[in-house]
């Protein structure tokens, strides 16, 4: 079988790369050097060409306050681009697995959102996300729309690797602590994927549609930062205080979801997944990490 991964130089495409694939998985990891997905013309003579047996697009344009004057490029890559696939992928009946995230969602709701929850994205990140999501399921009655959130991994930009930076820097650190979400490993959302992706491919009636998955057990972003240190202090990382502050005491071009927790019930019951405590994903990651910062700290020496 031949899969086609979009987006490998972000956490969930690098994640999907370095995934334990069966042996008779072909996995082609396609650049921006190999399909920008800006030019989305190109798309489906790429897949068209490529023989896939089917598609996995984590590939985004994540810059949420940038995207906020940068309209026209977020709507290229988020709505853009998976409509193109989606139609490229119907046309030679292939599935289509896309990552979409909880920004979809205006964060005013109290508890957990279900798939089925009205959208209602505050900025121009979540509306061209939402929009992507409209374009595949429109476009691909064969897809899967996976929901995440707080996505985190070693590679790449993200809160804990941003954290750990910035405790090397500063004594203390103000952490916004009134939004609520799940935070979520890389490496276990390119795992659901893969097994969502090789199921579709081995059964032409395996369960589509739009899907939650986040690691178990909701936070704050505060809670979050101090869970990291909490860990990171036995690889030893420096550890600073953590101030708890309000969303109002760090403004941001983009309004947050105050309440990202995504249930993910549904995908436990068709797929069988059931997502781990993401304490213990970030314990994996800060392992991984942890090297760099012996070899930091031997250079300085």
């Amino acid at each position: 079988m031949r899969i086609l991964i979009t987006g490998v130089t972000g956490q969930v495409g690098h994640a999907l790369c370095r995934h334990d694939w069966p042996e008779d998985a072909e996995i082609v990891a396609a650049s921006r050097d190999d399909l920008d997905l800006a030019e989305t013309e190109s798309i489906a003579s790429y897949i068209s060409a490529g023989r896939f047996d089917a598609v996995i697009n984590p590939a985004a344009y994540t810059a949420v306050d940038r995207a906020e004057t940068d309209l026209v490029a977020a709507w290229r890559v988020n709505a853009l681009a998976p409509a193109a696939m989606a139609a490229a992928t119907w046309k030679v009946g292939i599935p289509l697995i896309c990552v979409s995230t909880d920004y979809v969602f205006d964060g005013t709701k109290a508890g957990a959102y279900n798939e089925d929850a009205p959208i209602s994205p505050s900025g121009v990140y979540g509306a061209s996300k939402a929009a992507g999501e409209l374009a595949v399921r429109t476009g691909n009655p064969r897809h899967v729309i996976l929901r995440t959130s707080w996505v985190f991994s070693a590679h790449g930009a993200n809160f804990v690797k941003t954290m750990l930076r910035l405790a090397e820097e500063r004594p203390r650190l103000r952490v916004v602590d009134d939004q609520r979400g799940c935070p979520t490993s890389a490496r276990d959302i390119a795992a659901v994927l893969a097994k969502i992706t090789l199921r579709l491919i081995a059964d032409a009636q395996a369960p589509t549609g739009t899907y939650h998955f986040s690691n178990a057990e909701p936070t704050t972003w505060c809670g979050f930062a101090k869970e990291i240190f909490r860990q990171a202090e036995s690889f030893g990382y420096r550890v600073p205080d953590v101030e708890a502050i309000a969303t109002t005491e760090y403004p941001t071009p983009a309004r947050r979801p105050a309440n990202s927790i995504l249930r993910a019930t549904k995908i436990e019951r068709d797929y069988a997944v059931r997502p781990r405590p993401w304490r213990e994903a970030l314990a994996e990651v800060l392992s991984e990490l942890a090297p760099g910062v012996a070899e930091k700290a031997e250079e300085t020496r």
